[in-house]
């Protein structure tokens, strides 16, 4: 029976609070316990009728715990605007190309300066006879050259690749290796000197 009261004390205050006996503004709970001859035990929010043993007590409302409370959330900061770095591309001038025709037969080729193939021959290989006595000595001689547009240039360099490419495959691998080598210096002057490559 003992052990039956604090479960029955706990429903009666239950029932208390949700009846309404209790006022809303309160924080006192007056329960009285009451126990008859017989020996059984109430408990209510009235006194006991005549008679019967009154026990009253005063207890504090129950009351609903406070709201947990709401967790912050920081603010989701904007996304970071994305670097833009300016992107600086070097690139030299193009480079001049020339094409110059031999001195002596009168034959062309391309050079990337227009000294002409500068070389010392002797007098006489020119053809030069002094009064019937052989000239003796050397002199300098150059190559006629001029300079060419650049699309000319693209043209001669892109004309230069197609060769090697379709010489590459017939050619030795010691060959290979210095068209390899022209090929790449090609395909860095056409990327720099010319925009389509």
């Amino acid at each position: 029976m003992s052990r039956l009261l604090p479960l029955l004390s706990l429903c009666v205050l239950t029932g208390l609070t949700v009846s309404g006996a209790v006022h809303a503004g309160d924080d006192q709970v007056t329960v009285y316990r009451c126990e008859a001859s017989s020996g059984k035990v109430t408990l209510g929010d009235a006194p006991c009728p005549t008679g019967q043993h009154q026990e009253v007590r005063e207890m504090l409302r129950p009351q609903d715990p406070p709201p947990a409370p709401t967790p912050v959330v920081a603010p989701t900061p904007p996304p970071a605007a994305p670097i833009v770095r300016d992107v600086v591309v070097y690139r030299t001038p193009p480079r001049p190309m020339y094409e110059c025709t031999t001195a002596d037969d009168g034959k062309t080729y391309t050079s990337d300066n227009g000294d002409g193939n500068p070389r010392l021959v002797p007098v006489w290989s020119l053809g030069y006879v002094g009064n019937g006595s052989v000239v003796t000595g050397n002199t300098w001689i150059h190559d006629t050259c001029h300079q060419l547009p650049q699309a000319d240039v693209c043209d001669r360099l892109r004309d230069r690749r197609y060769e090697i490419q379709r010489a590459y495959h017939s050619s030795l691998q010691s060959e290979r290796q210095l068209l390899d080598k022209e090929q790449r210096g090609l395909d860095a002057r056409l990327g720099n000197d010319c925009e389509a490559g």
